[in-house]
């Protein structure tokens, strides 16, 4: 007997009637099928009720609170504390460093990919680094109410940019795929919150779309108990090929 073809839980539709290769599953029970962003948080009420008791009975299941390496201080609910304004609060100085770089440069490397645009005076459009663009970005994070650290100072600032040209892995000399940010931060939701984190600052997401829902959906499945700190694969654009999200507008 053919092996049944999977189904999105939510909408049901196949992984070729979604226009994907595959579907995707529930990062925590790995059973459950998604095709989109959009269906898995609409499916969670539903779906947290079996959710945990699926992944007990999964041998490799992932773990619930993921913490991205290169950092210090592990923070807990990162999609609350962006929702918030407060994702870089109560953090070490280092760490606040090497995210608002890594932010910055998953930003070029996304609208060089996705809106092929070079980012002027960036290594994207011949600069040996792209720090001049980056202070532009630190200018802009500066206006957002609350979100750096009560203890950033002109001082503070000025160690952020030397860090970020001082030859450590989150380099402004250095372009970064999605992929890499991944392996280096040992998550595969971490180029996630980086975005959101950019997007927070330029107060747009790529291509003009604004990650307002997105980021509220995560921190309602942060507050219902599910995947606490990396967003489903359904939602989060992991595993999934990205460049479909945008050609359908799902980001």
């Amino acid at each position: 007997m053919p092996k049944a073809t999977p189904q999105c839980t939510k909408c049901l539709k196949t992984a070729p009637e979604s226009g994907l290769e595959t579907l995707q599953r529930c990062s925590k029970c790995k059973t459950t099928h998604y095709c989109s962003r959009e269906c898995q948080p609409n499916d969670w009420k539903a779906h947290k009720k079996i959710c945990c008791k699926k992944q007990s009975n999964h041998n490799n299941s992932t773990y619930s609170a993921p913490r991205l390496n290169d950092l210090d201080l592990h923070v807990r609910n990162p999609f609350t504390r962006l929702d918030e304004g407060t994702y870089l609060h109560d953090r070490p100085e280092r760490d606040v460093y090497k995210l608002l770089i890594d932010a910055f440069r998953m930003r070029l490397e996304d609208e060089k990919k996705y809106e092929n645009r070079n980012t002027p005076r960036s290594i994207y459009s011949g600069a040996l680094s792209s720090i001049v663009p980056f202070r532009r970005f630190l200018d802009l994070a500066a206006t957002r109410p609350r979100l750096l650290p009560a203890w950033w100072t002109a001082e503070k600032r000025a160690e952020c940019e030397a860090f970020g040209e001082s030859g450590a892995w989150n380099d402004l000399r250095r372009r970064v795929s999605m992929e890499q940010m991944r392996e280096h931060y040992g998550d595969s939701g971490a180029h996630v919150q980086l975005r959101l984190l950019a997007e927070f600052v330029y107060g747009l997401g790529l291509t003009g779309k604004d990650g307002t829902a997105t980021r509220k959906q995560m921190r309602q499945m942060e507050e219902d108990g599910g995947p606490a700190d990396s967003p489903p694969v359904g939602v989060r654009v992991v595993e999934m090929d990205v460049s479909s999200l945008f050609n359908t507008g799902r980001w």
